[in-house]
């Protein structure tokens, strides 16, 4: 009887996907419409870069949210959520510009939101000079 050497396999590589939504695509929903969007992405094992931010409650709301969901959905433990803005700078008179732009627009287009599933984000963290997605292995 001949026996099979064992190969040694690297195993299935999983890849990542990095979904962007533009703030053009969630503009007009309500709070409702836009966590349910964000929801179906990270649920799908996506992360999200999502141009502009969400507003406080719809934070609020989308972390409570996925806190109910960790019992009820299996191998799902929750998200990564991070915000990166600009830096602020200038005086009374462009803050006033900016915010003015802000509500014309519908969103702080000047600021990210990252989202991801737990499973797959392990941290985000945040450096004046860039953004380090840790992954989990």
């Amino acid at each position: 009887m001949v026996k099979k050497k064992n190969k040694k396999s690297l195993g299935k590589i999983k890849g990542v996907a990095i979904q962007f939504v533009p703030n053009s695509e969630i503009r007009y929903l309500d709070s409702n419409e836009r966590i349910k969007k964000i929801l179906k992405i990270v649920l799908e094992n996506n992360i999200l870069i999502l141009q502009g931010r969400l507003l406080a409650e719809e934070e609020t709301r989308l972390i409570k949210d996925t806190m109910v969901m960790i019992n009820h959905i299996k191998n799902f433990r929750g998200i990564e959520l991070a915000v990166i803005a600009g830096n602020g700078k200038g005086g009374f008179f462009s803050k006033l510009k900016k915010s003015f732009a802000n509500v014309l627009s519908g969103g702080d287009l000047g600021s990210i939101t990252i989202i991801g599933p737990a499973t797959i984000v392990k941290e985000i963290k945040r450096n004046p000079k860039k953004i380090e997605l840790l992954l989990n292995k």
